[in-house]
């Protein structure tokens, strides 16, 4: 190979490097508890401020066709209004999109989806320079966190077990989200705290 094209086959390879960082995992058991974030309606939340309770983070884009698989059969909604039924329980829907990126919404339109697709989440968190994504590592839409309410990172992962973008395929699924809070109102280690996401990439920015 020639010296030209050794020299642009390592500015290429620089290029895919800063184009594309890899985030740090948060790893499971880890306390999660100094975070700023704002939601649709430009309200400033720190997740300190949900500590004795429990917080379920959902990385979501509408526009993604598991998002929809979710979404379209209420899978979603109806795990929402399950997981804050005690009101001890906080849900943050998280959208990391960037501007030009499919799944970017600014606060309007945000608040006119929950709307419509009668969802539940106790604010939906606008994340467009990817700062909430990136700490937590969020790869995919759906992915799920789960802190308890030591603020203690208790589940990461997906939301059920069938890794299928067909609406079909959400009946018989076991939903990770409810099995992990049963394990914590029952006092139990949580089984399954750890699963390996599935959807679409999140589309952050540069």
């Amino acid at each position: 190979m020639s010296y030209a094209r050794k020299l642009f086959a390592a500015s290429a390879v620089l290029s895919l490097c800063i184009a594309a960082p890899a985030f740090a995992k948060i790893e499971t058991g880890s306390t999660v508890s100094d975070m700023t974030v704002t939601d649709s309606n430009g309200a400033v939340h720190n997740l300190s401020d949900f500590a004795g309770k429990k917080l379920i983070l959902e990385w979501t884009n509408a526009d993604c066709p598991y998002v929809k698989k979710h979404y379209t059969t209420d899978n979603m909604q109806k795990t929402q209004r399950l997981a804050t039924a005690d009101g001890d329980t906080v849900w943050l829907s998280i959208i990391s999109s960037a501007p030009g990126k499919q799944g970017f919404v600014d606060g309007a339109k945000a608040n006119q989806l929950t709307e419509i697709r009668a969802a539940a989440p106790t604010a939906v968190i606008l994340d467009s320079e990817g700062t909430a994504g990136r700490a937590f590592a969020a790869k995919t839409t759906p992915h799920m966190f789960i802190l308890d309410e030591s603020q203690t990172l208790v589940y990461q992962g997906a939301i059920d077990d069938n890794r299928s973008a067909n609406p079909a395929d959400v009946a018989g699924a076991k939903n990770y989200v409810l099995a992990t809070l049963e394990d914590l109102e029952a006092g139990r280690t949580v089984v399954d705290a750890e699963t390996s996401p599935y959807g679409c990439s999140v589309k952050y920015g540069l």
